[in-house]
C-alpha cells in the first residue's frame, strides 16, 4: 500500500429536505453495541430520501415508533422490525443481526426473547461482505487485533474487532466515499475498542498490557522482568494522557515496533503526520517520566 495523502475533507452531503419534524439525536444512555448498529441505520435513513411516513407504510410500525427506534428510545426493537427496515434501507441483514443480537443482551433481553423476536424474519447467514471489504479485512485484521489486545482481554478483543468489521460492512458505501477508507475503518475500530475499555478520569486504562510487551520477550530473569513491568506500567499511565491520534501512533510504534510507514498505512495518516505525532508524544512522555526543572511544573 502506498503512503496516503490527507486530502481536504469535502463538505458533508446534505440530506434532501423532508416534510414533518426533524429526527432528533440519539438518546443518552444508549449502549455501545446498540449505537454501533443505530448510527449506520440512521445515516442510511437520513441519506435515503425516505420520510418516516414512507417507512411507516412499508414497515409494520407507527411513524412515532420508527422515530423512537431511530433515536434509541422506547423498548428495544424486535428483529422482525429491524429486518423490515434493513430491506427498505438496503442494509445487509447479517452484520446488522449480529450487532442487534449483541445489543439485545446488553439491554438485558433473555435468550428466549432474542430467539422469539426473530421467528418471522429469517436471516441469510450465508451472506458475505463485498469482495473489497474482505480483501481489506485480510490486510488489516491482525494489526487491528494487536491494537485491541492492548486494552482488552482476549474475548473482548475478538468481539471488538469483529464488531468493527460488521460496522464497516454496514457502512461500506460510506467508507468508500470517505477521503481515506483506512482512516474511516480505523475510527470504527477505535470506537469499538474504547467503548469496552475501562477508563479512569476519562483516560483509557491499559496497564494489563505491561505483562505482554515486546520488551519482556527478551528478558530472562525474574528481576529484569519485574523491573521492566514497573517501567512499562509507568509508561502506559503516562501514555493514557496522550491525545487519541498520538496514543494510537505510540501503541503501534512503542509497543510493537511497527515502522512509521506501516503505521501510516494502517491508520490512514500521512507519513509526516505519523512522525510529527510520534515526536510530540515522545516529548510529552519524556517530560512526564524524566521531568526537567523546566517541564516538571507544566506536567503536574
Amino acid at each position: 500500500m502506498t503512503t496516503p495523502v490527507e486530502p481536504p475533507v469535502p463538505p458533508a452531503d446534505t440530506a434532501p429536505p423532508r416534510p414533518g419534524r426533524k429526527l432528533g439525536p440519539i438518546a443518552d444512555g444508549v449502549g455501545s453495541v446498540h449505537r454501533a448498529w443505530l448510527e449506520p441505520l440512521r445515516h442510511t435513513y437520513l441519506t435515503s430520501g425516505l420520510t418516516l411516513s414512507d417507512l411507516s407504510i412499508r414497515v409494520p410500525l407507527a411513524k412515532s415508533k420508527i422515530s423512537e427506534l431511530l433515536r434509541g428510545c422506547g423498548l428495544y426493537p424486535r428483529w422482525e422490525i429491524m429486518h423490515s427496515l434493513s430491506i427498505q434501507l438496503q442494509l445487509p441483514s447479517w452484520p446488522l443481526h449480529r450487532l442487534w443480537r449483541q445489543a439485545a443482551f446488553e439491554a438485558q433481553k433473555s435468550s428466549e426473547w432474542v430467539e422469539r423476536s426473530g421467528d418471522k424474519a429469517a436471516v441469510t447467514t450465508s451472506l458475505v461482505p463485498p469482495l473489497d471489504h474482505r480483501a481489506f479485512r485480510e490486510t488489516v485484521e491482525s494489526d487491528y487485533s494487536l491494537y485491541a489486545q492492548v486494552f482488552l482481554d482476549d474475548d473482548q478483543r475478538d468481539t471488538a474487532v469483529s464488531n468493527a468489521f460488521d460496522i464497516l460492512w454496514l457502512r461500506w458505501n460510506e467508507a468508500l466515499a470517505s477521503p481515506d477508507i483506512r482512516r474511516f475503518a480505523w475510527e470504527a475500530l477505535r470506537a469499538t475498542v474504547m467503548a469496552r475499555t475501562p477508563h479512569i478520569d476519562g483516560r483509557p486504562e491499559f496497564g494489563a498490557a505491561a505483562f505482554d510487551t515486546v520488551a519482556l520477550q527478551h528478558l530472562t530473569t525474574e528481576t529484569e522482568r519485574m523491573d521492566q513491568m514497573a517501567e512499562s506500567l509507568h509508561l502506559f499511565k503516562a501514555m493514557s494522557w496522550l491525545p487519541d491520534r498520538q496514543l494510537d501512533v505510540m501503541v503501534m510504534r512503542r509497543l510493537y515496533g511497527t515502522s512509521p510507514e506501516a503505521v501510516s498505512d494502517l491508520l490512514g495518516l500521512s507519513l509526516a503526520t505519523v512522525r510529527s505525532d510520534e515526536r510530540h508524544a515522545n516529548h510529552f512522555l519524556q517530560s512526564v517520566i524524566c521531568p526537567t526543572p523546566e517541564t516538571e511544573g507544566k506536567t503536574a
